[in-house]
């Protein structure tokens, strides 16, 4: 296999945060016990951290993610995937990387007649932003939860405002 220089993501907003607080990458075994250990993982660092996310979203978007990277991302003899926690002050950052170039879709059919496809659609509605960029292995699909403010709802609070339409592109945002 030839080696690739890694491609720059389109957006230079997001894919690194800046100075974080807190960061832990876990190598998670590509199999279907590794959404279970994400959601192990993410739960503990944000009680650990003292992270002022709602530990549910989190941990639920991060099982989505990873079962996404071990059923559609992960090469057949990909061993691991890698799952990133950070934390800075402005919110929490969880990413999956995986060794596939493939990079995520969001359906436009129906999630009500679908059986599959509810995951990013779960991940467009519940993150302050989520997207995807390119890595020298792969890819690495992320989502952000904003920490509330004072004298501002918390961002739960705003997801179901309407005109949320979520992602469409590289990054999304909701609210």
């Amino acid at each position: 296999m030839t080696p690739m220089a890694p491609t720059r993501p389109t957006r230079s907003a997001s894919p690194p945060l800046p100075v974080s607080q807190h960061h832990c990458r876990i190598p998670l075994r590509s199999n279907l016990t590794a959404a279970a250990a994400a959601r192990t993982v993410v739960a503990d660092a944000i009680r650990a951290w003292h992270i002022p996310v709602d530990p549910d979203v989190a941990v639920l978007l991060a099982s989505e993610l990873v079962t996404n990277a071990v059923t559609h991302g992960a090469p057949a003899s990909a061993t691991f995937i890698l799952l990133t926690i950070a934390s800075d002050a402005a919110g929490l950052r969880v990413a999956v990387h995986d060794g596939s170039a493939d990079l995520p879709v969001l359906e436009n059919e129906d999630p009500a007649e679908a059986e599959t496809g509810r995951g990013l659609l779960l991940v467009t509605s519940l993150s302050a932003e989520w997207g995807f960029y390119r890595t020298p292995a792969g890819k690495a699909v992320y989502f952000t939860l904003a920490f509330p403010c004072e004298g501002r709802p918390a961002a739960a609070d705003e997801l179901f405002q309407p005109g949320n339409s979520g992602s469409t592109g590289q990054t999304g945002r909701a609210g």
